[in-house]
């Protein structure tokens, strides 16, 4: 097994997952693995390219529609497609469904960041050819797109003619029966111009409702001894490229497709022109070159070497691979629940962001993580204006589901009562910081935040007159079968977490910068009496706790239902949410996913580990990990109580989740959050990582099987390579100034 590549040699199953799986992308663009040439018509396909933040609006109809429902959606669109590459060989169609397939495979390669399809075809006439497809989106230059393509001649001299095209009639996939799949209209992108002129083609289309144009150009490198004219019809533009093969000939041809759009580009048709123009002086090789190079740097921090298990070292690679594709890279973009690989949960970014990638960006790759702040920031005002909309006079309350800024959540129980977004962003906020010490990002853009969410938290919450405790009323919490409760564990924790360290961070940072700060608190109006009452309630925060049974309730209301008939639940009827009306779920003590062990997870120094333990044990009983958000937490806190075999078994699930489609739905996109959460599992599960009071802990334990784990961070500009045996950890300094670290609560000094 090669662990840096996903290799595929059977092109007749399960298509529309392999689309997903081998997709390529680069934060801006995203293209789904279909083949360059069409398939039958019996093969599930959906061929697909996407722009991050790119999206289409479309009004949201309810049967009863009440105050501060969210008024439209946003759906991530399918863009004008330049995939297509049809060939014909001595006059017959090439086709993998007809003739003989001699030899086939397919990789796709985290090092290089190329996906390459090799094939030994045998026409139904006897012609026999090598073919090999590579395709890259640039790291290098985010517009590009690019498929190069070779054939050999093996037997037989004759004629070669490729349709290469261009096409704007493309539509987004429907699904009325499933609520992690998009339901945007089908067909929301209209072709307003074709334009041809020198063998370069361009496609302008747009949006009805968002505004937003995109165009498409490509154009082709070919044999000198080809020929090339273009076609238009409705929609698309065909290139027809011909010419002839010699036996023993192999002949190279590179489709160059460039994608411009409204955010990020003056004039869209423009400035295509000029970056086609400027990336066509240079060939394919130059390109793919670029690409290895800036994985190369990416790999130096963020790889994690696993000696003794090859297919979980493969499927973290390949997932952190993803990751990198997926991400957006300026400010008009985050990453979505799919990241670019396809249409599930319509492209909108979510939680997941902070919670389960973030991490990893912050500790390889700060200045990408801080790029996810950024667009946060970006959206304040959308943010500001949903606190109003739902009611709340000050602050800023995030939306749950979104592109654009405004709230697309229309079942609000699951949806924009999960308050706990607004912590979330505040949690990874504050992390950055204390990892960073990134006093600039926290003058212009991050004390802004954490103020405004701060507002909101505290104005939703009240102190209980019975005993002066503060209580956080009609929330949900991260466990989406249990929703508006009183008192969610999770996000009465995290709303703590804010409200006791805003006033340090403040202090610490107004102390450096009192000039622009003080522009801030004219700018908010912001007062020091906020500052007080946000103190006070973090000390008064009441996180419910039975201390008969010595465990945290999820929520007031939890212990007091009846647990789900797991015993008598058909696998057929998993996931839940499929089959169940949500009423019934709320009525019973079952989870989704990781909720009140989340929180311990986070915060962990909250809870004593006994009653962390007890938690667990409890919690683990009624959980289905119906989301892929879940089992990656549960294995980091079966390592922190010592459940180390537990602590395995659910890293497997979280590690290969999508290369071995276990959720059985990677058809609909790669699940981002599932593959931060399996870097989540190595450095804070069996590293036992943590980041306490700006400080580094690790409670390390290597699995059986292993004979060490690798891995590198960035921490306050230092440089650690830590090094994971069955003897302990061993940590390197590599770049920075010595530092202590806490190791099984021992003090070591790195050096």
């Amino acid at each position: 097994m090669n662990n840096w590549s996903l290799t595929d040699a059977d092109f007749k199953e399960s298509y529309q997952l392999k689309e997903t799986l081998f997709s390529t992308a680069n934060g801006y663009l995203g293209v789904r693995g279909s083949f360059e040439e069409d398939v039958i018509k019996n093969v599930p396909s959906v061929r697909g390219i996407y722009i991050n933040g790119f999206y289409e609006s479309e009004e949201i109809v309810y049967g009863e529609k009440l105050h501060g429902f969210p008024d439209r959606s946003q759906s991530i669109l399918n863009v004008i497609d330049t995939q297509r590459i049809n060939l014909k060989i001595n006059g017959e169609n090439f086709s993998l469904f007809s003739g003989e397939v001699l030899f086939y495979e397919r990789t796709l390669n985290a090092k290089t960041g190329i996906s390459t399809r090799t094939i030994h075809w045998k026409s139904p006439k006897g012609d026999e050819v090598k073919l090999i497809f590579k395709r890259l989106a640039s790291f290098f230059q985010r517009e590009l797109f690019l498929i190069n393509f070779s054939i050999e001649s093996l037997n037989f001299t004759g004629e070669i003619e490729m349709i290469s095209t261009i096409n704007g009639n493309v539509s987004n996939i429907v699904a009325t029966d499933d609520p992690r799949v998009g339901t945007a209209n089908a067909q929301a992108l209209s072709v307003v111009n074709l334009l041809s002129k020198n063998n370069q083609s361009y496609i302008e289309a747009k949006t009805k409702h968002s505004n937003l144009k995109v165009v498409a150009g490509i154009v082709h490198q070919i044999p000198k001894s080809f020929s090339e004219k273009t076609l238009k019809e409705d929609k698309q533009i065909i290139h027809l490229i011909n010419g002839t093969i010699q036996k023993g000939e192999t002949l190279n041809f590179t489709k160059f497709a460039v994608y411009t759009d409204t955010n990020r580009h003056k004039n869209e048709l423009e400035q295509n022109k000029a970056i086609l123009n400027d990336v066509i002086s240079n060939n394919y090789g130059y390109y793919a070159d670029l690409q290895k190079k800036y994985l190369n740097d990416f790999w130096k921090l963020a790889d994690v070497k696993i000696e003794g298990d090859e297919k979980m070292q493969q499927g973290l690679r390949f997932n952190l691979f993803h990751l990198v594709q997926s991400v957006g890279k300026d400010r008009w973009s985050n990453i979505s629940a799919k990241g670019l690989s396809g249409e599930g949960y319509e492209g909108h970014y979510f939680w997941d962001t902070e919670i389960y990638i973030f991490p990893f960006f912050l500790f390889t790759n700060p200045d990408l993580a801080k790029n996810l702040l950024n667009y946060r920031f970006n959206i304040l005002d959308f943010a500001r204006k949903r606190a109003c909309q739902m009611g709340h006079n000050i602050g800023a309350l995030y939306p749950w589901r979104t592109i654009a800024g405004d709230e697309c959540s229309p079942f609000f129980p699951a949806g924009t009562a999960q308050y706990h977004i607004n912590v979330d962003i505040a949690y990874s906020i504050i992390q950055y910081y204390s990892v960073t010490d990134d006093i600039a990002f926290m003058v212009d853009k991050g004390l802004e935040m954490l103020i405004e969410i701060a507002r909101l938290m505290y104005h939703i919450g009240h102190f209980r007159e019975s005993d002066g405790k503060f209580c956080i009323d009609s929330v949900t919490g991260p466990d989406e079968y249990t929703c508006i409760v009183n008192n969610n564990y999770y996000t009465n924790v995290l709303t703590k977490n804010l409200f006791v360290q805003i006033g340090d961070i403040w202090n610490e940072v107004f102390n450096s910068n009192n000039s622009k700060l003080s522009e801030l608190v004219k700018k908010l109006k912001f007062k020091n009496q906020e500052l007080k009452d946000f103190s006070t309630a973090g000390k008064a925060m009441f996180l419910p706790f039975d201390k008969k049974r010595k465990l945290h309730p999820q929520d007031d209301s939890f212990f007091n239902k009846k647990v789900w008939d797991f015993e008598n639940t058909p696998k057929e009827n998993y996931p839940l949410l499929l089959n169940y009306h949500p009423l019934t779920l709320y009525r019973h003590q079952v989870c989704k996913q990781a909720d009140t062990i989340l929180g311990h997870f986070l915060l962990e120094n909250e809870s004593s580990l006994e009653a962390i333990e007890n938690d667990y044990n409890y919690y683990e009983k009624i959980t289905t990990h119906d989301s892929s958000l879940s089992t990656c937490i549960f294995s980091i806190m079966a390592n922190r109580i010592g459940e180390y075999d537990k602590a395995y078994n659910y890293f497997m699930n979280t590690a290969r989740l999508d290369i071995d489609n276990l959720h059985h739905n990677t058809k609909d996109g790669i699940h981002t959050a599932c593959m931060g959460g399996s870097w989540m599992s190595i450095v804070f599960g069996f590293a036992g990582m943590r980041v306490v009071n700006s400080e580094l802990n690790f409670h390390p334990h290597l699995p059986k099987k292993w004979k060490y784990l690798q891995f590198k961070i960035k921490f306050k500009n230092r440089v650690l390579d830590c090094l994971l045996s069955q003897d302990g950890i061993q940590i390197t300094l590599e770049k920075g100034a010595p530092l202590n670290v806490n190791i099984d609560d021992k003090i070591m000094k790195i050096s």
